[in-house]
């Protein structure tokens, strides 16, 4: 059970706001002297698991840049922008958003969007801008809602797009899930196969943005 403590580290570390990397750092610690490690061992584990998994931290070398446009007014143009244009309704946006967000994770670009790259610095602005342009007396409940909705798209957009480009992680865990219970197949066949799970899901958050009314 000692290798466990590392999620009541967790637990009350954030519970209690601490620094979140010293409390990741400090669970994987527990979790490993727990486990019998000692402190050279623990560091060399999380050493050659950064390494291996070094490129999950690409992305986030454009965060520095996307900063420095938010502080030059990024969010402020963009809601400018859509506040000008009357076409440019909250669900129109989102509709066109989930579609892009499909179609280029299918292309196996799951990168190119995002909550901290697209949804907070552009695409939470503008759909916040269309929705008090539409309904000046909008409240705050009714801000967040539409920001909400924002977010929730990125997210349908990439977990159901991503599994038709055959060649994503997930498309392997699949595949080694079945296999593990004796069923075989290809990653070519699941990439098929989650064609038709994207259309439905473009069809109900479709219907879901569509309906939206701030």
């Amino acid at each position: 059970m000692w290798p466990l403590i590392g999620i009541a580290i967790v637990v009350i570390g954030f519970a209690l706001r601490a620094n979140p990397l010293a409390v990741v750092v400090a669970a994987a610690f527990g979790s490993g002297l727990g486990a019998g490690l000692s402190i050279p061992e623990v560091v060399a584990a999380m050493g050659k698991a950064f390494h291996q998994n070094r490129y999950v931290s690409v992305p986030w070398l454009a965060l520095p840049v996307i900063g420095l446009m938010e502080r030059a007014g990024l969010q402020e143009q963009a809601a400018a922008l859509i506040a000008r244009t009357k076409a440019a309704t909250s669900s129109r946006i989102l509709l066109i958003y989930l579609g892009f967000r499909q179609i280029t994770a299918a292309l196996g670009l799951t990168q190119i969007a995002g909550h901290a790259q697209t949804v907070r610095p552009l695409l939470a602005p503008m759909v916040e801008a269309a929705a008090a342009r539409d309904k000046p007396d909008i409240s705050d409940d009714e801000r967040n809602q539409v920001k909400a909705m924002a977010a929730a798209t990125d997210n349908v957009g990439i977990f159901f797009g991503e599994d038709i480009f055959l060649a994503i992680a997930s498309i392997l865990l699949i595949k080694g899930f079945l296999e593990s219970a004796g069923i075989f197949v290809q990653p070519f066949d699941l990439s098929v196969w989650a064609i038709p799970t994207a259309l439905a899901a473009f069809a109900v958050h479709g219907t879901r943005l569509w309906r939206l009314k701030p």
